[in-house]
């Protein structure tokens, strides 16, 4: 298969990605994490274990890195316009990502259907051992 490059950003362009997979969109995995913050932000992520995913920022300003409950990653929302676009773990293997499908520009025509999931059993090594194996390597990001 060969390999796309899909684009995402904020609603203000302030942050983004490029993430690149050579799986087609109605065969991603949708998850829509059902924690406080995912539900919040009406995020559905996905990632792709042989992919990549460079972040950017045309201005590292508006950059905002969240952590919440485990601590485990940075989830990257804009301060200008408040848009959550992915999230972000430095491990023992490098560093990995995930994107929120909401934030591509545009949305794929056929996207797979999303699989509400809870993490909520994982411990700290648990939760990174799973985003090691299963997020999308990040080639960068503009911290």
């Amino acid at each position: 298969m060969t390999e796309i490059t899909y684009e995402g950003s904020c609603h203000c362009g302030s942050i983004g990605y490029d993430y690149s997979t050579a799986i087609p969109p109605d065969e991603w995995s949708i998850r829509a994490c059902q924690c406080a913050f995912c539900r919040a932000h009406d995020a559905l992520s996905t990632s792709d274990a042989q992919g990549r995913i460079a972040f950017l920022a045309s201005d590292p300003l508006p950059l905002q890195r969240y952590r919440f409950a485990l601590r485990t990653a940075d989830f990257l929302l804009c301060r200008n316009c408040g848009i959550y676009i992915g999230a972000v773990i430095e491990a023992g293997s490098g560093r990995f990502g995930i994107v929120n499908t909401h934030s591509l520009t545009p949305v794929p025509n056929s996207i797979a259907e999303v699989a509400p999931i809870s993490y909520d059993g994982e411990d700290t090594s648990g939760r990174v051992s799973r985003r090691e194996e299963r997020w999308t390597p990040v080639t960068s990001v503009p911290w």
